[in-house]
């Protein structure tokens, strides 16, 4: 038997394997209830520079570990957070307030990360091999790594960060969001019982704590994920050490819908995956594509299935698959988003509305009927319950399209065309374009943004790479 947690209590941060309790904490809100949950700590600079201190110390022995002991404790890792996943899964939706079902989903996704990272070694390359020289790239690790992690889905890109930096021999230190502290806290607490001191370390903070590790002069990385003007603030402020950093920031996927679809088949698919996690998913499909041809007939059809699947209510309860909004600021957004709905004169096909008469912050899915492509629902990525479907007829026409806003995450063609499928999607500037399909991922296959989607790759050797140096490494047989 490892570790256990009590998901109920939280004693303080996680510095150097021990508990560290401040002067201040703070709680945040259950958003189907709109009630307080657990107080938890707000890290002060100085407890950051102890945090720093300790990763610090802890580098060395670390990167000089083997890449099998290493792995050997990131099994044990996902081990732990198995044992305790039941309680862990609860407490997810209490804070983050995604369904239950989901949660259990993202932790099976977590764990499977884990192992798979466990499975990845960076191994030299050879460049150039003569009677003379051996030529190698090396991947050395950077050092002090730093996680800035979001609070749509704060357990898996919360591990999707600690994984790669630990498997390549980094000591990292995860600051979960303010909104979502509360399972990032016990994965520290779990971790400490697994690595050594200064290796894994949580600092739960309020909005003073992302740039104080951003301009942190030993900390040597920044794997920051949320949306586009924070991350160019963490670029900024990185700039001022020249420290590295891994961007993975907003879209607003185009979905691509072909003529010769069976609506039957891809629509249930598609439009689960407008509306997953409210909509607050940032490679979710939400500029929907759909050939002149079909369009009536899937625009209908998406209706009475959204109607007939797509629940609203807390996460606790049976068959919901839409829960309450995260967090008020995000509540606002999207209810401004849909008070725009009247002003601006936009056909909606199905209503979408704000539950004023419950606690929660509960929003039910509109789906937006052919909106000016200037329109701001169309130009602006809403993060919410609010879809739109758009009507197209020429392949070259909707490839541009789909490529004219300022970002490019994801991206989807759906054809029995495969040729045809494939043709299209080649042309579109996204970090992942699926055929047929949206929104899969993988710990061995990289992904990021292209434009203003991000900066570099998460996942895959592509995204180990990231925390590391590339160095090449000349060996010459012969002393001149």
């Amino acid at each position: 038997m490892g570790p256990k947690v009590d998901a109920k209590t939280f004693t303080g941060n996680i510095i150097n394997n021990e508990f560290v309790s401040t002067p201040t904490t703070r709680h945040s809100i259950d958003p189907a209830t709109d009630e307080p949950l657990y107080e938890v700590p707000v890290a002060r600079q100085e407890d950051l520079d102890a945090a720093v201190e300790a990763a610090r110390k802890a580098f060395p022995s670390w990167s000089k570990t083997s890449f099998e002991d290493r792995a050997k404790l990131l099994i044990a890792f996902a081990d732990a957070i198995e044992e305790n996943r039941e309680e862990l899964e609860k407490l997810q939706t209490l804070e983050q307030g995604k369904p239950l079902g989901l949660a259990q989903t993202e932790f099976t996704m977590t764990i499977q990360w884990l192992r798979t990272f466990a499975t990845m070694e960076l191994k030299d390359e050879v460049l150039q091999d003569d009677e003379d020289k051996i030529v190698y790239a090396t991947f050395p690790p950077l050092g002090v790594c730093g996680g800035i992690v979001p609070w749509n889905w704060p357990v898996l890109l919360g591990i999707g960060k600690v994984g790669p930096a630990l498997i390549t021999g980094n000591t990292f230190i995860m600051k979960p969001s303010p909104y979502t502290p509360y399972c990032d806290l016990k994965l520290g607490e779990l971790g400490m019982s697994i690595f050594p001191p200064g290796v894994f370390q949580v600092l739960s903070g309020d909005d003073n704590l992302g740039p104080w590790m951003t301009e942190h002069p030993d900390i040597d990385m920044i794997s920051f994920t949320g949306s586009i003007p924070t991350g160019k603030r963490v670029a900024a402020s990185c700039a001022k050490t020249l420290k590295r950093y891994v961007l993975e920031l907003g879209g607003n996927d185009a979905a691509i819908v072909c003529d010769d679809v069976e609506i039957e088949k891809c629509l249930p698919k598609i439009a689960t995956l407008a509306f997953l996690n409210s909509g607050q998913i940032c490679m979710l499909a939400k500029r929907i594509y759909v050939h002149e041809k079909i369009y009536d007939q899937f625009r209908d059809a998406m209706v009475e299935f959204t109607k007939a699947n797509i629940k609203t209510g807390g996460g606790f309860e049976e068959d919901v698959i839409v829960g309450p909004v995260q967090n008020n600021m995000q509540f606002e957004l999207v209810k401004d988003m849909y008070s725009e709905i009247t002003k601006r004169g936009w056909k909606t096909a199905l209503n979408g509305k704000v539950r004023k008469s419950s606690k929660g912050y509960f929003i039910e899915p509109a789906i937006i009927d052919n909106p000016p492509e200037d329109s701001r629902i169309v130009v602006e990525e809403p993060f919410g319950l609010i879809v739109l479907l758009l009507k197209w007829s020429d392949d070259d026409d909707v490839i541009a399209k789909a490529n004219a806003l300022r970002t490019g995450l994801g991206a989807s063609v759906w054809s029995k065309d495969l040729k045809r499928a494939e043709g299209m999607a080649r042309q579109i500037s996204a970090g992942s374009v699926w055929v047929n399909s949206h929104f899969d991922v993988a710990p061995n296959v990289p992904f990021g943004g292209h434009k203003e989607s991000g900066i570099g790759m998460e996942w895959g050797v592509e995204g180990l790479k990231h925390y590391t140096n590339t160095r090449s490494l000349w060996v010459w047989n012969k002393v001149f």
